[in-house]
C-alpha cells in the first residue's frame, strides 16, 4: 500500500485532534490544519504530524495552505472537521454576527478547500487508485431543534454541499463520505457555543451515562478511509445509546427494563 496522506481541518482539539492521532496510528502520514500553531506544534512533536496553521474562514489563507500543500506533496485524503456553533438564541433574537461566523466557518469553508483539493485528489486518484473526501456535520443537519437555528441552518447546508459534490464526482474513484455525531463531549465545542461559560457547558452533558468521545468519531473516519477502494460511505449517523434522537436524551444510567 502506498504511503497516503491526509488533511485533516479542526486539528488543534477534539474530533480533528483525534483523528489525527487515529491516522497517524495505522500509519498515515498527516497535515493537521488549525487556527492555533502552538497547539499544532504539540501535536506535531507527540505525533509526528505535519501541521499547518490557517484560518479556515479566510480566503487568502487558504490559498497559501493549498499552495504548501501542492509542494509538499499527494494529498489522498481531506478529511474536513473544522466548523462549530455559536449561541442558542430563538431565530427571532439571533446574532446576525454569529450566523454569519457558522456559516463561513461550517460552510463557505468547506467550499474552499474541496475547490482548492480537488485538483491535488484527482492527482493522487489518478496515481493510486482512488482518493477521499470525508465532512464531520451533525445530526443538527438533519432534524431542527429550539434555539438551533442557525447551527441547524449551517450544518444543513453543509450536509448538501457534501451530498452534490458526491453527485457531481459520480465516475470518478473519488469517495464523498459524511460522518454525522450527535452528542459528542469533547472540551471545546459546547463551551464555545455557550460563550465561555463551562458550568453551563458541562451541564448539557450531566447524567448522560457515556456520551461519544472524539476518539469514537475518529475511529469511523479512519475505518471510512481504510475500507477497500470500492467501498463508500455515504452517511453515517453515530449517537450514543443514550440518545436515541436529538430531542430524546436518557439521564441517569442505562438499565434493562424489569421483567414481568
Amino acid at each position: 500500500m502506498v504511503n497516503r496522506r491526509a488533511v485533516v481541518t479542526g486539528a488543534s482539539s477534539g474530533i480533528g485532534e483525534a483523528t489525527v492521532r487515529a491516522l497517524r496510528a495505522r500509519g498515515w502520514g498527516v497535515v493537521g490544519v488549525a487556527r492555533r500553531a502552538s497547539r499544532l506544534a504539540a501535536l506535531s512533536a507527540e505525533t509526528g504530524a505535519s501541521t499547518i496553521a490557517c484560518d479556515l474562514t479566510d480566503p487568502d489563507a487558504v490559498a497559501a495552505l493549498i499552495a504548501e500543500l501542492e509542494a509538499s506533496g499527494p494529498v489522498h485524503a481531506l478529511v474536513q472537521v473544522a466548523g462549530g456553533a455559536r449561541g442558542t438564541d430563538r431565530v427571532e433574537n439571533a446574532s446576525i454576527d454569529d450566523w454569519q461566523w457558522m456559516y463561513d466557518a461550517n460552510v463557505l469553508s468547506s467550499q474552499r478547500l474541496v475547490a482548492g483539493l480537488l485538483p491535488l485528489l484527482r492527482r493522487a486518484a489518478a496515481a493510486d487508485g482512488h482518493a477521499d473526501t470525508v465532512f464531520v456535520t451533525s445530526t443538527a443537519a438533519q432534524v431542527a431543534y429550539p434555539g438551533g437555528g442557525g447551527y441547524n441552518a449551517a450544518k444543513a447546508a453543509q450536509a448538501m454541499l457534501v451530498h452534490a459534490l458526491r453527485l457531481e464526482l459520480n465516475g470518478e474513484p473519488i469517495r464523498v463520505a459524511e460522518i454525522a455525531p450527535g452528542m459528542v463531549h469533547t472540551e471545546e465545542f459546547t463551551l464555545n457555543r455557550l460563550g465561555g461559560d463551562s458550568v453551563a457547558a458541562e451541564a448539557v452533558y450531566s447524567g448522560v451515562e457515556s456520551p461519544l468521545q472524539a476518539e469514537d468519531v475518529a475511529d469511523v473516519i479512519a475505518y471510512a478511509l481504510d475500507a477497500p477502494g470500492h467501498v463508500n460511505l455515504d452517511l453515517i449517523t453515530m449517537r450514543p445509546v443514550a440518545q436515541s434522537a436529538n430531542h430524546l436524551l436518557a439521564r441517569g444510567p442505562l438499565r434493562v427494563r424489569p421483567v414481568d
